[in-house]
């Protein structure tokens, strides 16, 4: 008996033992963020960086974090590495240059960066299933009632009880949930028939209730952190994807400015052509070499040009705005009307080599985030499969408890017509209740069995339903990811061939001009025909620009809808 009470101690202790241990889960992957950028959260746990901070009681940052955390403020960042770029007083900035101020302080990149933290925290947030948690509780209350029999041993009863409770409550990985309790209550009257008077009971109590059929084992019961751990890959991806998105649309702006100002150069260009025709006009009128009716056009061609000047100014300080927009620049009074020197030229392409297609979109296919988050979403469809078929199941568990009581106090005895008084008080109760003497035993099982479980069956057949969705999606999505991949090609072959053929054509636009120069120098021609040789030359030579222009920005697209881009690039996502 006294080794069963020693092992019955030693399990008690073992269960309120318990709440020192902290579960912790192994550690998985976790999304990386742009290097150079800070995370959002840094108070992560140390054996798992995708966990927050959730310290245990009663350490001293327990108290900290619930009694003296300070309220947060947000606070906007200033733009960096802006310093770095200025060279005599202008912003100089090759295309590298420019993507790296991009990803220091371009805000959507940062707001896309958050919505992956907020992903991160629901994993802590799965953990809340297994948190222990205390519960205590004390009462005081006084009765006063009047007798209606001689038995209640007075006139009037006055009564006082005061019960108090302790528990401590967990539920493992593994299903098992476990309460340890002590509870304690006294009690004081004037009934002269009491024994016990004040009457102290104690009870330390140990319970546990292990599901046999649903909710068994650790694996089902860690499907809510391994789900999220999946949506936070999936978050991950979807981060990547928006990010190639973002850096494109970065990248265009760039070329979008230098095009402008390609294009303002070759209006300007244009301008001063004009002026110099209208000039001469002038100086043949006044020798009367032409007619007056001859010097409409020239004035007309400058008049246009002046136009087409004004327009390319206005366009180009569009481009350059959003250039501002996408680095940050528009964020600082410093850098918002500061000159930018881009280094790059759009010169035309080189590269004669053909493009094998096949293998494109077999990278493609290895590297789209997109087609990597929909394949983790059929991973997490198996999961919620899992989780689905779980509720099917009767819900069968069993249960079991062990109690000790004891009680104290004084103890009022009669003898004859005397009253004996043994004192005592809550030592008595406690020394009877871990002497266990009293015990009281209790086992069960719990049977809560469905006979007709709808909603359960209904989840089950959404499941099955949603991983067919995604296996479907999933083949759709590599069709168009593979005829993505094929029209990017064939618009990059297009635009290399568009840029060779508008280079031949602005040389022969300027043979033309130069050949309707020599004839009006000879008199062997009109203005006319040598104004239109310069319209014709300005716009080979703004086609040429074009054509330039759309081939880088078909060669981003290209990067982008392969998922290269940021490889690339060299931007690397940790």
């Amino acid at each position: 008996m006294k080794s069963q009470r020693q092992l019955l101690s030693l399990a008690l202790a073992l269960l309120v033992c318990q709440s020192s241990f902290a579960w912790q889960a192994p550690a998985g992957a976790s999304i990386g963020v742009i290097p150079n950028q800070e995370r959002a959260f840094t108070h992560t746990n140390k054996k798992d960086p995708d966990l927050l901070d959730a310290p245990y009681f009663p350490r001293q940052n327990w108290f900290k974090r619930h009694f003296a955390e300070p309220m947060p403020s947000v606070e906007m960042r200033g733009v960096s590495k802006f310093d770095d770029f200025i060279v005599d007083g202008k912003l100089e900035l090759s295309l590298r240059s420019y993507l790296q101020l991009v990803l220091a302080n371009n805000v959507d990149i940062d707001i896309q960066r958050l919505n992956v933290e907020i992903t991160r925290n629901s994993i802590t947030r799965a953990y809340a299933p297994f948190d222990p948690f205390f519960t205590g509780s004390f009462t005081s209350t006084r009765t006063k009632t009047q007798s209606t029999s001689q038995l209640e041993g007075a006139n009037t009863l006055n009564q006082l009880v005061q019960p108090m409770n302790f528990a401590f409550t967990q539920t493992l990985d593994s299903g098992l949930q476990y309460t340890a309790g002590f509870n304690a209550n006294k009690t004081s009257t004037n009934n002269s028939f009491n024994f016990f008077n004040p009457a102290l009971n104690a009870q330390m109590s140990g319970s546990f209730v292990m599901p046999l059929l649903r909710n068994r084992g650790r694996e089902i019961n860690r499907l809510p952190i391994t789900i999220a751990r999946s949506r936070l890959k999936v978050s991950d991806e979807n981060f990547r994807n928006t990010l190639l998105t973002l850096m494109s649309n970065a990248e265009n702006a760039y070329w979008d400015l230098l095009g402008g100002r390609e294009t303002l150069r070759v209006q300007e260009k244009a301008l001063e052509l004009s002026a110099e025709a209208l000039k001469r006009s002038k100086k043949e009128l006044e020798l009367g070499a032409i007619s007056p009716l001859d010097i409409y056009q020239p004035e007309a061609n400058y008049a246009s040009s002046e136009i087409q000047v004004l327009q390319a100014r206005y366009r180009l300080q569009q481009f350059e705005d959003s250039l501002r927009r996408q680095m940050g620049a528009d964020l600082d009074p410093k850098y918002r009307t500061m000159p930018i020197v881009l280094t790059e030229t759009p010169l035309p392409p080189s590269d004669d080599k053909e493009m094998d297609r096949e293998a494109i979109v077999t990278k493609a296919l290895r590297l789209r985030p997109d087609l990597r988050a929909n394949i983790e979403r059929i991973g997490q469809d198996d999961l919620i499969l899992k989780q689905s078929s779980n509720a099917l199941r009767p819900d069968l568990g069993l249960r079991g408890s062990y109690t000790s009581t004891g009680r104290g106090g004084d103890f009022f005895s009669r003898n004859g017509s005397d009253i004996v008084v043994t004192r005592g008080g809550f030592p008595d109760a406690l020394d009877q209740v871990f002497g266990f003497n009293f015990p009281i035993y209790q086992f069960g099982l719990t049977l809560r069995l469905p006979i007709r479980d709808r909603a359960a069956a209904a989840n089950y057949a959404d499941a099955v339903l949603t991983k067919r969705q995604d296996v479907l999606s999933r083949r759709s999505l590599e069709q168009n990811i593979r005829q993505q991949v094929l029209n990017a090609v064939s618009q990059v072959e297009s635009s290399k061939a568009s840029v060779k053929l508008a280079a031949v054509a602005r040389d022969l636009a300027q043979k033309q001009l130069d050949a309707e120069q020599k004839k009006y120098d000879l008199g062997t021609s009109v203005i006319f025909f040598v104004l239109d040789a310069q319209t014709r030359l300005v716009n080979a030579e703004a086609q040429l620009v074009n054509t330039t222009i759309q081939y880088r920005r078909n060669q981003i697209n290209l990067l982008r809808v392969s998922g290269d881009l940021l490889d690339d690039r060299g931007i690397q996502v940790q």
